[in-house]
Formats: structure tokens, C-alpha cells, sequence
């Protein structure tokens, strides 16, 4: 079609409507925000708090730290408390005692199966142990001997051994009692066998105390007997 047929008028029409609608779509530019920068997997940011997971659910948003193996554990090989290479004395070998009122009972530890401090003059301490083992643990003249090395004696021959021991029999018990005074320490010792066990109780400590205790440690023989009695 010819733009020569329109008349005038019309042109001008035209024009003015072509203005007009530029105008209505004008463009209005505008900055758009930036997104927010993602975490980093595996950063702190990142990952949840472990509170608000439930229990067992690994870490989110990164691996977590190897834990060291815990040193209280046992290792493998290891034997538990209650082993250790150590006998266990069977409840019916079982005996009982009755110690001194002024004895302050403490706890036993892994071997003991008794344990007291014995209180002297001016703060100083001896120690009553108790302890058994199946057999007779190398025999009377061998621990004698141990003993007199716990308090810095030389060794005596085994024909000295009967001239060292005291004898005490009692609840059918017959216990041999060995008195040691050391150079710094002193020891009362008592070798009781029953039931195919061998029964130690042994008083060890300043010299004072020792000489002091020593009735006394008599008497708690006395007190000595199967549990069945």
C-alpha cells in the first residue's frame, strides 16, 4: 500500500500515536542484589550443629576428626583387672579376720584382700596388706628371704630359716610368723596355708610402729579363721 493515498491529516495522526507508544515502553533499568555467597562445604559456616542432630547421625557438611583411641581402653592382649596374670583366690578358700579398731581399712587395689593403714606417733604410718595365691608361691624359705629384701636384710641360709619363724596355731591354722627390723623399715610377717592356698599378711613400716603393733598383730592372728567357722 502507497503512503501517498493518505491524506495529511492522517500522517500527522500517525506519527503522533508511533511517539506516544515509545513512550509507554520506556525501560526503568535496575541493580539486582547479588546472591549470597554459599558456604564452603565442610567449613564451620557450613556445617549444622551437631545438637540438633540425633544421636549417631555423622556431621553434616564435612568428615569428621578421628577420634584417638581412648588410653584407659584395654589394649589387645591386655588382661582386665581381675587378671593380669595374678591368681584369683576362689570364694570358698575364703577366710576372715577382725582387725584393731584403731586400723583405718582402705581400699584393697587389684591384688590385696585386705588393706589397713596403721596409725603411729606424730603422723607416720605403717601398712597392713593381706594377699593369697594358689600354692605355695616358692615355698616358706623364698618368701622369708623376699621379705628380708623388702627391708634391706641380706638373705639367711635355709638352715637358719626355723631360728627366724614363731609358730601360732589357731582355728586350725597353723601360721609361721616372721619378725624383720630393716635399716630404715621393719616388717611383721604371717605365712598362712589353707586349702591349697598360701595366705600373706604382712605389717611393714617405720620401726616404732612395728615394735609397737607387735602384740597386737598377734592378736588379729588370733582373729584369723575360715569363713565357714
Amino acid at each position: 500500500m502507497s503512503l501517498r493515498r493518505f491524506p495529511t491529516q492522517t500522517m500527522v495522526v500517525l506519527l503522533v500515536m508511533l511517539i506516544t507508544g515509545c513512550k509507554d515502553r520506556e525501560i526503568t533499568a535496575y541493580r539486582a542484589p547479588k546472591d549470597a555467597a554459599q558456604p564452603v562445604p565442610g567449613s564451620p559456616v557450613g556445617m549444622a550443629n551437631t545438637n540438633d542432630l540425633p544421636p549417631g547421625h555423622p556431621p553434616i557438611g564435612g568428615t569428621p576428626a578421628t577420634t584417638p583411641a581412648d588410653a584407659s581402653a584395654p589394649m589387645a592382649g591386655a588382661q582386665m583387672r581381675g587378671g593380669g596374670g595374678i591368681p584369683v583366690v576362689t570364694e570358698g578358700n575364703a577366710i576372715t579376720w577382725a582387725a584393731p579398731t584403731h586400723w583405718i581399712a582402705k581400699p584393697n587395689g587389684a591384688v590385696r584382700k585386705g588393706s589397713y593403714t596403721v596409725p603411729g606417733d606424730g603422723g607416720a604410718t605403717a601398712d597392713l596388706s593381706i594377699t593369697a595365691f594358689p600354692g605355695d608361691t616358692g615355698g616358706l624359705f623364698a618368701n622369708v628371704n623376699r621379705w628380708r629384701g623388702q627391708v634391706g636384710l641380706a638373705p639367711i641360709a635355709e638352715s637358719e630359716l626355723q631360728g627366724s619363724l614363731e609358730h601360732l596355731d589357731t582355728n586350725g591354722f597353723h601360721i609361721e610368723i616372721v619378725t624383720l627390723a630393716g635399716t630404715s623399715n621393719s616388717l611383721l610377717g604371717a605365712i598362712v596355708p589353707f586349702n591349697g592356698q598360701t595366705w600373706f599378711f604382712k605389717l611393714a613400716g617405720p620401726a616404732a610402729i612395728i615394735t609397737k603393733e607387735k602384740a597386737g598383730f598377734r592378736d588379729f592372728l588370733r582373729t584369723v579363721k575360715p569363713a565357714q567357722l
